[in-house]
């Protein structure tokens, strides 16, 4: 009996560790596009949540990447699943995003200076501003 139970255990040990992969999709969107995606979705959910223009609804800014990227809710979300199991190189993608967004707004206030414009105060300039990492 002690020897079913042990048996019964290591086998349970194994198959908890088994490394659950999700599949790779048929039509999966290639990662430097799938980082322009994610770009972009940055970019329209700024906009949303700070109610640039008016905002953007959410179906809108679906409707927009769908198009611009020719691709469907459901590629996407298959894609992003597989990208986001492995948490290592999804965070690398995420940091590619980071980076290019930085450049962008740097890019813009050089702009903004050089036509005399004043550069708005970010708010992660603040010392004093929790910094979400």
């Amino acid at each position: 009996m002690k020897r079913i139970i042990a048996l019964f255990c290591c086998f349970c040990l194994i198959t908890a560790c088994n490394n659950n992969t999700v599949d790779k999709p048929a039509n999966l969107i290639e990662r430097d596009k799938m980082i322009d995606i994610l770009h972009d979705i940055s970019l329209l959910e700024t906009i949303k949540n700070q109610n640039i223009n008016g905002g953007v609804s959410t179906k809108v800014s679906n409707e927009y990447i769908y198009r611009k990227y020719k691709v469907d809710s459901i590629q996407l979300a298959k894609s992003n699943k597989y990208y986001a199991s492995d948490i290592d190189a999804y965070k690398k993608m995420f940091q590619e995003v980071k980076a290019r967004l930085a450049q962008e707004t740097a890019d813009t206030e050089k702009q903004m200076k050089s036509k005399g414009q004043q550069v708005p105060v970010s708010p992660t300039s603040n010392p004093d501003t929790p910094q979400v990492q």
